[in-house]
């Protein structure tokens, strides 16, 4: 997908909240991020680490292969030290390793996964050591731009539905369900908007 003109027309009306992210921000630029391997070798390496440096080691990762273009079997024959040279630890060493054994093998194939439910695919993503379900559903919403996702376990979309719809710690997640019904079948669009309005708070720029 790219153009998410219909989302926009039904979240706004759906959400007035989200209607007055989507006044300040303009349309949604979401679009599909790298897939395969590559996708979540890349979700893999970002785990707990800042934008800033998860770039740095991303790109040191990519410059281990031809063409910067990582490859499962490739990876499975490289020396961990080179792998720590790149800055990466001995668990998401361990974790890539895992992911590559699994492609090498076929045990996960990324064309029947892109053919499953949202639910179906995260459970045989989550199969993978170092995969849980926030990695899966953020390859799902970005590599494969599935419309209608609510990835509860992230940080930035909690810190955003607390502020904007007022909510408790104790049973946000319940609510926040609740609340996001009324978003689908766009809750992936509803999310990027939540996304970006927690950037501009961070920025200082937050409209409300």
């Amino acid at each position: 997908m790219g153009n998410w003109h219909e989302a926009e027309v039904s979240l706004r009306q759906a959400d007035s909240i989200i209607a007055g992210i989507i006044e300040h921000t303009g349309p949604c630029e979401l679009i599909k991020h790298e897939g395969g391997f590559a996708g979540l070798a890349s979700s893999i390496i970002g785990q707990q680490l800042s934008n800033q440096v998860a770039k740095i080691i991303r790109a040191r990762f990519r410059k281990l292969f031809e063409n910067e273009l990582p490859d499962p079997r490739y990876l499975l024959k490289l020396d961990d030290s080179v792998l720590r040279k790149a800055g990466l630890s001995f668990q998401k060493i361990k974790y890539l390793r895992g992911l590559a054994q699994w492609l090498d093998s076929g045990e996960l194939d990324f064309s029947a996964l892109a053919k499953m439910d949202d639910e179906i695919a995260i459970q045989q993503l989550v199969l993978v050591k170092g995969i849980g379900r926030w990695t899966a559903e953020m390859y799902l919403m970005f590599s494969l731009n599935r419309p209608d996702l609510l990835p509860l376990d992230d940080a930035a979309l909690e810190a955003a539905l607390k502020r904007l719809y007022d909510l408790p710690e104790k049973g946000w997640k319940e609510l926040a369900v609740s609340i996001a019904e009324k978003w689908r079948p766009w809750r992936t669009v509803a999310c990027w908007y939540l996304y970006r309005y927690h950037k501009l708070v961070k920025n200082g720029e937050a409209p409300f």
